[in-house]
């Protein structure tokens, strides 16, 4: 009995090392619109070959931080290439509902600067070699809710969004 156990234990390695062995590979990008440098975070898991679908991650009107990132790693986990962009600029992050507030405010006073600023990182996401161009879809949070339907508003070439409490 242990010698079956063991040996579906070693078959089960042999016959999934992207199970056993993937790792969600991370890395910053610079991008650049109308004179302003952002600052975007792209996950992919590295055991996969070639392009897979993609996901664009727009965060909260706090800015890129963690969460946003988080929620990139577990689309990569899921074998997505996801892309959490930066709508603000390379650093603008904040806990401060103020600061976050005229940052929103900013942004979405200009319904082009707003849209603008989502293409752009979309872009940066079809750009990848990773990105499988026909299979891009946006998710949102808060601000980045609102922001991923304003990037269906605008005709934007992706399969669809989901908005959480856009």
């Amino acid at each position: 009995m242990k010698i079956r156990i063991i040996l579906l234990f070693i078959l089960a390695v042999i016959w999934t090392p992207s199970m056993v062995f993937s790792e969600v590979a991370t890395k910053h990008i610079s991008y650049e619109l109308n004179g302003v440098i952002f600052e975007g975070y792209l996950a992919w898991d590295d055991a996969i070959e070639g392009e897979r679908p993609g996901v664009l991650v727009v965060h909260e009107w706090w800015g890129l931080n963690d969460f946003a990132r988080q929620q990139a790693e577990k689309l990569a986990k899921m074998g997505y290439n996801a892309f959490a962009l930066d709508m603000y600029g390379k650093g603008k992050v904040t806990d401060h509902p103020e600061k976050a507030s005229e940052w929103s405010r900013q942004v979405t006073g200009s319904i082009d600067t707003w849209q603008q600023r989502a293409n752009a990182g979309l872009e940066v996401l079809r750009k990848d070699k990773n990105t499988d161009k026909k299979r891009i879809a946006a998710i949102g949070y808060c601000f980045g809710g609102s922001t991923v339907q304003q990037m269906a508003y605008s005709g934007a070439d992706i399969k669809g969004v989901v908005s959480f409490h856009g």
